[in-house]
């Protein structure tokens, strides 16, 4: 905004009978206006605070300076002075200034000093940011906010707390003054004018103290007395002469009509006498949805007011007639009276005319389409479940012996043992068909996650606990395999010094003949590769912010102990992952999408997105095309990769969190455990015509587990080579459900 006149510096704060404004460009001494106000300066905030450090006097007549002209009222309110300043003139400064000024009444009011507002637009400054009104959350994850007049980046400034800039502000005493420009990036500080602006605009005043909103109305265009009017120019003469145009198309017309080429239309003429008793269904104006209303019939000798004695009906008819059903007695029954005169009111017109208005008022003619629909025939055709056996039904043994929560479950390769890891510290081998416990490790600390290794050559596990994977043998190769001994010695247990991998150490396990891999945050789980090399740990925590994105999914070579990370960016806290059964792919799961990876050719493929609250669980179909997924608001997602990233089924089956899904490995199987301790088994057949698509069938709800701390089934893993399940819960129980 532009400022009138000068501001006024600390030397030019003098008494009022020494205070005078100099002309620069005549060197004369400028008096008051004829009413003894002076013209306002502009008072910067320095010299405002400077104010509030004087005398009275002073305050006085430095008020003054601020209310300006006697015309022009000063919008600032009492509470901005400072030390009970008054904003009014009390006969300081004008009154001195006219009493100094009585003596040199000659100098005129254009002497005194006043800058003229320049229309130049060399005197604006442009803004700095060039953007013009592209939205700033466009450069919300920028460095810059724009660029300037010659293209180059406008850096962000820092950015201050807010506890600081509120403690700044408090003892800022100008504070209220500031304002932040998000354009420019910076605080600006308005002046002393453009405070006075925006406050008579808020009391919905004109921004110009000067302007009078109610001036006398100046009629410039009043024509009083006029004597000559807009044009002097004549009257054309076509104005009085028939058109030679119009009458040539009149007779036109003329001739048309009597040639019969232009016809009239007649008015329609109604018949005098129409059919009182005809029927008006044969009109067809109204429309084909028009019903007409039922005709009565028409009274015979019966409805007379004296039949002949053969309509009147006998006593015993009439008895007859009221023991019969309502809908099936007459209507009317004839009666005889000598005179017309004789016939009573119709008992029943009160009663019928209201039916008549209820009937129109409820049922309006109008012809509606009803189908019959059978509600049988919406169902979807479903296969029956005898026809789909055979699958687990029935709980056939229990496996107890942990003290703590079963969290995870694993099935050996040839399905004769399963190995089970506890929240208890320990991890149990038991063989499948007696239910016997085969060995135990103590490990003294709650066991995440358990996996056995798919090749059957190779009976090694992984376990998860804290921050450390173990892989240590189980002992059931039926001979001495050096193979094993080999492949679990490390020989140099210090950490590599890459810096990708140097957040993960190998290092030898001597308490039970393993390996370690200590890792530097805690791991979720453990899954290996099919051809039983590789496994991937999971780390979802809250971890540091450069090992956030990079290091929270890591890929393990057992044979050459090494540890390589996931070369892709997660977008999101990694959930779990697996590997694709038959191809170099790679699936992780995060909250809200499961993404997958290609590591041969690095690089991304599909990203899937189950739309739910939070992904929970992730299972791959052994065909490779299909992926099922559990979340922890009880749906189950059917992913069709081939068809959409979108889910082909999403199945609402749980009425709390889905804790783990499987497929069967040889059945058209895959079931779901929750929270609600039950586990649901469903038939999933995928065809191999492409045309086609995969049938879902729910077969079995299986109960048996108890509700410990609101955890139910933590895991559930199939047989590979019987339709059975386990299933694991926080009762410390794991279960074996067979057909």
């Amino acid at each position: 905004m532009k400022k009138k006149g000068k501001k006024l510096n600390e030397k030019a704060l003098k008494p009022v009978e020494e205070e005078v404004i100099v002309n620069e460009n005549e060197n004369e001494v400028s008096s008051g206006s004829e009413d003894g106000s002076i013209e306002s300066p502009v008072v910067s905030d320095d010299d405002y605070e400077s104010l509030s450090e004087g005398d009275d006097s002073r305050r006085n007549s430095d008020s003054e300076l601020d209310s300006g002209s006697g015309s022009e009222e000063s919008e600032f309110s009492e509470d901005e002075y400072q030390d009970g300043e008054n904003p009014s003139n009390e006969g300081g400064l004008s009154d001195g200034v006219d009493t100094h000024n009585k003596g040199d009444q000659s100098a005129s009011d254009d002497s005194r000093e006043v800058v003229d507002e320049s229309d130049s637009s060399e005197d604006e400054v442009g803004p700095r940011n060039t953007i013009g009104d592209v939205p700033l959350e466009w450069y919300k994850d920028e460095e810059h906010i724009g660029y300037d007049i010659a293209g180059k980046k406008i850096k962000k400034k820092e950015r201050v707390d807010k506890l600081d800039s509120f403690l700044a502000r408090t003892d800022d005493a100008n504070s209220w003054r500031k304002i932040f420009d998000d354009i420019e990036d910076e605080e600006v500080e308005l002046t002393k004018e453009e405070t006075k602006l925006i406050r008579r605009m808020l009391k919905g005043k004109a921004p110009h103290a000067d302007f009078d909103p109610h001036a006398p109305y100046v009629d410039w265009f009043a024509w009083d007395g006029a004597k000559h009017p807009l044009s002097n120019a004549p009257e054309p003469k076509r104005r009085f002469i028939p058109s030679k145009w119009e009458a040539k198309k009149v007779v036109k017309y003329i001739r048309a009509i009597r040639k019969g080429l232009i016809k009239f239309d007649k008015p329609k003429e109604e018949p005098r006498f129409y059919n009182l008793w005809g029927d008006e269904t044969e009109k067809s104006g109204h429309g084909l949805s028009y019903i007409p209303a039922p005709k009565p019939k028409l009274p015979g000798h019966e409805e007379s007011y004296n039949p002949s004695l053969e309509y009147i009906p006998t006593q015993e008819e009439i008895s007859a007639y009221e023991l019969m059903f309502e809908e099936d007695r007459p209507k009317f029954i004839p009666k005889r009276f000598a005179s017309l005169r004789s016939v009573p009111a119709y008992e029943k017109s009160v009663r019928e005319s209201f039916d008549r208005c209820l009937d129109l008022y409820l049922c309006p003619r109008a012809r509606k389409k009803r189908i019959n629909i059978d509600p049988e025939s919406l169902k979807p055709k479903l296969p029956s479940r005898k026809d789909l056996k055979p699958y687990p039904t029935t709980c056939y043994l229990e496996y107890k012996g942990h003290k703590g929560p079963v969290v995870s479950i694993g099935t050996d390769p040839s399905g004769q043992h399963i190995v089970s890891g506890s929240h208890d510290g320990t991890v149990r081998i038991w063989e499948v068909e007696t239910g016997r416990c085969i060995k135990i490790w103590e490990l003294g600390e709650p066991v995440q996650h358990v996996s056995w290794n798919p090749l059957p050559e190779l009976p090694i596990l992984a376990v998860s606990m804290g921050q450390d994977v173990l892989v240590l043998n189980t002992g059931l190769e039926k001979e001495e395999n050096k193979t094993i001994a080999d492949l679990l010695r490390v020989e140099t247990p210090s950490a590599p010094e890459d810096s990708e991998t140097a957040s993960v150490s190998w290092s030898q396990y001597d308490k039970y003949e393993g390996i370690k891999i200590k890792h530097f945050k805690t791991v979720s789980s453990v899954e290996w590769h099919r051809k039983g090399d590789y496994f991937s740990t999971v780390m979802p925590a809250d971890i540091l912010l450069i090992y956030h994105f990079i290091f929270s999914v890591l890929i393990h070579l057992l044979s050459k102990k090494l540890t390589q990370r996931l070369p892709f960016k997660l977008h999101g806290l990694p959930v779990s992952s697996t590997f694709h059964p038959t191809r170099s792919i790679f699936f992780v799961s995060t909250k809200k999408n499961v993404r997958v990876y290609d590591l041969v050719k690095k690089k991304f493929i599909k990203k899937l997105e189950a739309g739910v609250r939070e992904i929970s669980s992730v299972s791959v179909h052994p065909g490779g095309d299909n992926v099922i997924v559990g979340s922890k608001d009880g749906k189950l997602c059917w992913f069709d990769m081939d068809l959409s990233s979108k889910p082909y089924k999403i199945l609402k089956s749980h009425p709390k969190d889905i804790t783990s899904v499987a497929y069967h490995r040889n059945y058209p199987l895959f079931a779901s455990s929750s929270d609600d301790c039950t586990a649901y088994v469903f038939h999933g057949m995928v065809y191999s015509d492409l045309n086609q698509n995969p049938l879902i069938v729910p077969l079995e709800i299986l109960h048996g587990h108890t509700s410990v701390n609101g955890r139910g089934v933590l895991d559930c893993k199939f047989h590979p080579r019987q339709p059975w399940l386990f299933t694991a819960g926080a009762d410390s129980v794991i279960k074996l459900f067979c057909h």
